[in-house]
């Protein structure tokens, strides 16, 4: 297997080892770094938990966002594939979340993905998602509860309590949130590397998830 066919297939994996990396170095640099630099940190290891939970354990993600979100009638491949998503996920942890770990005091920047954990993963996991498959859980929730929420509501009650944001930096915050999901998320992933005849698919492992039952899920929200 070539490197970059096993980054495809395994990236999510490889994130989990990204967050063991990162959750070492808080422990051992823990009283030389800032409480800001502390929570941006704790912020990128979520996001990489979150994507491991996703796409590897349980896993699922590709049949939940193709087939019952983008109604795809190549599920395997569109308009989702391995190599949209990989591109799109390592853009997203690495240029996203990462970034600000090492800017803590450019609080529009780290505000940006923490508004991004609380809002938009609120939203698509814990109320969209779960409302279609009329569950309480689905691939990223336990990330979303334990990681964004908290570390988000700690990250803006500190900087508001300590006068550290003003009009400027929500604001911005808030356009670079929407402009890296329009960006990312919408025309690199879907347009630019979406393609129904895509070389890329997902395995069926990924398809069905290693621990949610993808298509016992699929046929109840069906129902």
């Amino acid at each position: 297997m070539s490197p970059i066919k096993f980054l495809r297939r395994h990236w999510s994996n490889i994130g989990l080892f990204s967050a063991m990396v990162a959750g070492a170095y808080l422990i051992f640099a823990w009283n030389e770094i800032v409480l800001l630099q502390k929570l941006l940190l704790f912020n990128f290891i979520a996001v990489l938990i979150h994507q491991f939970e996703e796409y590897s354990w349980p896993g699922g993600f590709p049949a939940l966002a193709n087939i019952l979100l983008m109604k795809s009638e190549n599920p395997e491949r569109y308009p989702l594939n391995q190599n949209s998503s990989m591109v799109a996920n390592l853009i997203f942890a690495y240029g996203f979340y990462l970034p600000p770990v090492f800017f803590p005091n450019v609080i529009w920047l780290g505000l940006a993905p923490v508004l991004t954990g609380i809002i938009m993963q609120i939203y698509g996991h814990v109320l969209y998602m779960n409302i279609k498959l009329r569950t309480f859980y689905n691939p990223g929730v336990f990330a979303v509860i334990f990681g964004h929420i908290p570390i988000g509501v700690i990250y803006i009650y500190h900087i508001l309590a300590n006068n550290m944001t003003n009009l400027w930096d929500w604001l911005l915050a808030v356009v670079c949130m929407i402009a890296f999901f329009f960006l990312n998320f919408f025309l690199i992933e879907l347009k630019l590397l979406g393609d129904k005849n895509s070389p890329y698919p997902f395995d069926q492992d990924q398809m069905k998830g290693k621990r949610f039952d993808v298509e016992k899920k699929l046929e109840r929200a069906r129902r």
